[in-house]
């Protein structure tokens, strides 16, 4: 019980260094950012800080780590369809609601991207990759002598490409028109076929 209240209590500080860091990135770039600001902002003390964090640095990737965790979770819930490019599209659904559900994310995402723009897309990229992979793996049989890996860096490479552009450039337009623009684009995938299709 006291481990649990314990980890409930590393959380709730985790989650007020995150919020302070990100309300400062707002208007300062990440390595002007001070630790000693960070924890006036959150009303944590430095000690407290250093006990869980070496650094600012390990402060944003502890935070990058745990957004990607949380999509990686979400992206998992795909439901069920019937070929490989059907999967995508939904996948890019999922993306879009997770984002508008959840405006924090989407405000990190805008805010990172100001100070840095690759972690922004590496972590949508990483999650995204890591729960096609699983798909692939555990739903579909790969009828060519491509590898799976190689099949998932091609495709989900474009996908989270167009739709981080998106994001950054268009943020208010229409999901369903960018989720249109996708799918034109999109091949039908004839040689990753659902495992109970199998022959």
């Amino acid at each position: 019980m006291e481990m649990k209240k314990e980890d409930l209590r590393i959380r709730k500080t985790k989650a007020s260094l995150y919020k302070s860091l990100l309300q400062l990135m707002e208007d300062t770039p990440f390595e002007e950012i001070k630790v000693s600001r960070i924890c006036q902002l959150s009303m944590i003390n430095r000690s407290t800080f250093y006990d869980h964090f070496n650094d600012k640095y390990e402060l944003l990737s502890s935070f990058i780590q745990d957004l990607k965790n949380e999509l990686v979770i979400h992206l998992n819930h795909a439901k069920a369809t019937s070929s490989i490019r059907e999967y995508y599209l939904e996948l890019i659904r999922l993306l879009f609601d997770y984002i508008e559900k959840n405006s924090n994310v989407y405000t990190s995402i805008s805010i990172i991207k100001m100070n840095d723009h690759s972690i922004a897309y590496d972590m949508m990229f990483d999650a995204t990759l890591e729960a096609v992979k699983k798909k692939m793996v555990e739903e579909y049989t790969n009828l060519s002598d491509i590898p799976i890996d190689t099949i998932s860096l091609f495709y989900v490479s474009g996908v989270t490409k167009v739709l981080i552009d998106f994001l950054e450039k268009q943020p208010d337009m229409d999901k369903e028109v960018v989720i249109k623009y996708i799918a034109g684009l999109l091949p039908e995938i004839n040689y990753l076929v659902p495992k109970t299709e199998k022959k």
